[in-house]
């Protein structure tokens, strides 16, 4: 009975461990990368509540929709999201080639991959890019986009 007291906390720290393990799987790493935000082009900005978001892209994906045509492979979409005036997190989509076969059909969106990156850059795996996945199937007939129609009334300075 005393070997078992004395092993009691590896016991939990084990089981905690493996319970945090699981809290993780819905964050993961995958293929999309952070893009230069420099080279990108703000076509629209969305509020809601206290949070304001840029959205930015290629000027090639916007010329693309624009004229009808597929988004190109190697596009990145952007929306960065500010709180209080600073940035709170950047949300990417990266579209490739191939990309789509990641994943199973009921995850599939296109070739477009999601991340979320904390504003280091780095990849915040708190995040759930399953559910990005979830919400943005349902503008498959827009290319999985929301602000589709906001990069159709685009016009460049």
């Amino acid at each position: 009975m005393r070997k078992f007291i004395l092993r009691l906390p590896l016991l939990a720290s084990v089981v905690g461990a493996i319970v945090l393990a699981g809290w993780q799987v819905d964050a993961e790493p995958n293929r999309a990368t952070m893009p230069d935000i420099d080279s990108l082009v703000h076509y629209t900005t969305v509020t809601r509540g206290e949070v304001t978001e840029h959205i930015m892209t290629t000027r090639e994906a916007i010329e693309a929709v624009k004229n009808g045509q597929a988004i190109p492979d190697g596009t990145h979409f952007v929306l960065v999201d500010y709180r209080d005036g600073d940035v709170y997190r950047y949300f990417v989509m990266e579209k490739r080639s191939g990309w789509g076969n990641d994943y199973g059909e009921e995850r599939r969106t296109g070739d477009w991959q999601f991340q979320w990156f904390k504003p280091d850059g780095t990849i915040n795996m708190a995040e759930n890019t399953a559910r990005c996945q979830r919400c943005h199937s349902s503008r498959s007939d827009r290319d999985f986009l929301y602000t589709f129609n906001d990069i159709r009334r685009f016009e460049f300075e």
